[in-house]
């Protein structure tokens, strides 16, 4: 298959790039400016892209089956301060690349669109977001060792998941678990829908590298068009 992925550079779009090169899939590899970028091998194309102009996406969606965005305004960041800085700098910027994509595949409604989100959108309950919540959500935080001011951008998460259940377009929504970080690639976790799957100690935990193997297992065989789903030990 030709798998699209913007942010291919970034924490997880770059294990989503290898994941899918190592299971001889194509891949365009979009960056703000690919110009800069220096990958050779074989099975990967770079190209620029902007995922908030509409256009711009549509334009290269024609030869992809799937497009993936690992978007984050946090991704060139130099360090976990600058991230930080980056990711809650203007909170509407998640809705509006959601918006920008579904509305660039209008015209290519047969290309199917998986957006990486965050895990603040999960339940904790039926019908209760932990995003919705500042007592619920600065408890996560705090426990995740993030700045409270963070919630703008687990906020931004959510708003970009309520623009994609707007759309009919074949969108799927990726929440990882609450503790990703880089670690080891076991393909073995476990999948569920809009509640965290929690290990045998109550934590809802995931590496970047299985959560690439889990959007290309959804690329290779959809199960969650037009819903999300979620992963975790």
């Amino acid at each position: 298959m030709q798998i699209g992925v913007i942010g291919a550079t970034g924490t997880i779009g770059s294990r989503v790039v290898d994941e899918a090169l190592g299971r001889g899939h194509r891949v365009t590899a979009f960056s703000r400016d690919a110009t800069q970028i220096q990958d050779a091998r074989d099975g990967v194309t770079w190209a620029s892209t902007d995922v908030l102009d509409a256009a711009s996406i549509a334009a290269v969606l024609p030869s992809l089956d799937v497009l993936i965005s690992g978007f984050q305004p946090g991704n060139a960041a130099r360090d976990f301060a600058d991230t930080v800085a980056r990711s809650i700098a203007d909170p509407t910027v998640y809705a509006r690349a959601a918006t920008a994509l579904v509305t660039a595949l209008a015209s290519h409604p047969s290309t199917r669109l998986i957006v990486i989100g965050g895990a603040g959108s999960l339940e904790t309950e039926p019908g209760v977001v932990r995003a919705d919540s500042d007592e619920l959500l600065h408890e996560s935080l705090d426990q995740l060792g993030l700045p409270r001011e963070y919630a703008a951008a687990v906020r931004g998460h959510r708003d970009a998941l309520n623009v994609l259940r707007t759309s009919n377009r074949l969108w799927t929504y990726f929440s990882p678990a609450e503790d990703i970080a880089p670690g080891e690639r076991t393909g073995r976790f476990r999948v569920g829908g809009d509640q965290p799957v929690l290990d045998a100690d109550g934590r809802s935990r995931i590496s970047v590298e299985d959560a690439a193997v889990a959007l290309i297992n959804e690329v290779e065989l959809p199960r969650f068009v037009q819903r999300r789903f979620t992963i975790g030990y």
